[in-house]
């Protein structure tokens, strides 16, 4: 279930908002630039789709979003708990970093939890199936997939060179509870 969580930068002992209702969500989150929306479709995805069929499935929302952003590039990336790399690619997005561009994600399966580090607050933002947030570049974050991940997003780019991280060295992220599922 998606949820919102928003703490001051300083304090993670008592919670300042909490939520999993969706508009609170969303009118949380817009209130400081965030888009969270979600996008509900007829046709169920399956474990089996190609990343392919799953970008066709999604066509009519893609087509829109890059339509009104200007996206270049879409693809999927996906992760599962059986990937060797798992606890390298959780450690990689741990850090607070922010992106010369936007960081763009629907999930269209499983979870994942992204910070955001906005002003002196911290949004803890739970990602599920049917979620898309888009972070404005140069917004400080960072990502938890959890310890056994599990997900499917779809990713839109300006640039995909755009999107490396730029650390800020502020170990923040170490003062927040991980995404343990």
């Amino acid at each position: 279930m998606s949820a919102i969580t928003v703490y001051q930068d300083n304090d993670t002992r008592q919670p300042l908002l909490h939520s999993i209702e969706g508009e609170v969500i969303k009118s949380t989150l817009a209130a400081v630039g965030i888009r969270f929306e979600r996008w509900m479709i007829d046709c169920p995805i399956t474990p089996q789709m190609s990343h392919q069929e799953i970008l066709q499935a999604y066509d009519q929302e893609i087509k829109k979003l890059v339509d009104e952003e200007g996206y270049q590039t879409v693809d999927i990336a996906a992760m599962t708990a059986d990937n060797p790399q798992k606890e390298v690619f959780r450690q990689k997005f741990l850090n607070e970093h922010t992106h010369s561009e936007d960081e763009v994600r629907f999930f269209v399966a499983g979870e994942g939890m992204f910070y955001l580090h906005i002003d002196d607050k911290v949004y803890m933002i739970h990602c599920c199936k049917d979620d898309l947030l888009s972070v404005p570049e140069q917004t400080k974050h960072w990502f938890d997939m959890g310890p056994e991940p599990h997900f499917t997003a779809i990713r839109f780019f300006n640039n995909p060179d755009g999107w490396v991280a730029d650390f800020t060295g502020d170990e923040i992220a170490t003062r927040f509870p991980l995404f343990d599922e």
